[in-house]
């Protein structure tokens, strides 16, 4: 399951705010949200993400137990 609380970790290591993540990737600030509220990453743009904050995508998008549903 996809980890919204651990992507906005992740990005505040990185120091890369949403509109930065969303330009590496691609995609507009708007559809980057959409996709943290859903969950719903391409692998092409999960892999993106990974690249730009040089992380760990287990504890992303393949979460055991996501604690909190996004929402913003």
């Amino acid at each position: 399951m996809f980890d919204v609380r651990e992507l906005r970790a992740e990005m505040a290591r990185a120091g890369i705010n949403q509109k930065e993540l969303a330009r590496y990737i691609g995609v507009s600030e708007q559809t980057l949200v959409r996709k943290m509220k859903t969950g719903s990453f391409s692998i092409p743009d999960a892999h993106k993400v990974v690249e730009a904050l040089k992380c760990d995508p287990m504890r992303i998008f393949f979460a055991e137990e996501v604690t909190q549903k996004a929402t913003d």
